[in-house]
């Protein structure tokens, strides 16, 4: 993606404020915004693209495991979000993980995933949603098209996780977490933050009500 001088804005919103005929979606925490999750959101990018659909990432703000104290956040939610904006999606979807949402049921969040008619979805395998991780992929596959993503894995033939950069760091490799990372080049980021509007604290654009 190079500088967008087009005046097309990508947009920034919450989940109340999105509803679309249709789209191709990838869904995920995407703490980190590594290698993997990459190639993920890149795959649903490109397929949108062949389809001339919406691309949308759908996100949580905390991520789940942020939230039940269960990990660090990897990054700050502005960094996250730059980094999915170099990838070229048209929506990011910022869904607040509270407590109250984090109770809410699988079929809730299949609700919600319905305001936006994915066309398909691309998620990983290990996925989950809905309070006490009710939902699962297989869940999610009973009601729409999905595209599983396969691991990415580094040069030594491991997965590239969060856990596992989250490791690295703890461990002082912090150049190998980088390179897990792969941060986007500085002009890409600049691209994208030229053509993107965030709209997620302007209550006038709640669609849900």
């Amino acid at each position: 993606m190079g500088l967008d001088f087009s005046g097309e804005k990508r947009r920034v919103v919450t989940d109340r404020q999105i509803a679309l005929a249709a789209s191709v979606v990838a869904v995920g925490a995407f703490d980190g915004v590594h290698r993997g999750h990459q190639d993920l959101i890149r795959a649903a990018v490109a397929e949108a693209a062949e389809r001339r659909l919406p691309a949308v990432v759908w996100t949580f703000d905390p991520p789940p495991k942020v939230h039940f104290g269960r990990a660090a956040r990897l990054m700050p939610l502005g960094e996250k979000l730059s980094r999915i904006a170099a990838l070229g999606p048209d929506w990011i979807v910022v869904a607040p993980f509270t407590t109250r949402y984090a109770g809410r049921s699988a079929a809730d969040f299949i609700a919600d995933l319905a305001r936006i008619a994915p066309a398909r979805i691309h998620v990983g395998a290990d996925f989950r949603f809905g309070a006490k991780q009710s939902g699962d992929v297989a869940l999610l596959a009973r009601h729409y098209a999905l595209a599983q993503a396969k691991p990415t894995c580094c040069c030594a033939g491991e997965t590239i996780s969060s856990s596992r950069i989250r490791a690295l760091r703890a461990a002082g490799a912090h150049d190998e977490a980088a390179a897990l990372l792969a941060a986007p080049p500085p002009w890409q980021m600049l691209g994208a933050a030229l053509s993107t509007t965030d709209i997620r604290h302007k209550d006038d654009h709640d669609v849900w009500n």
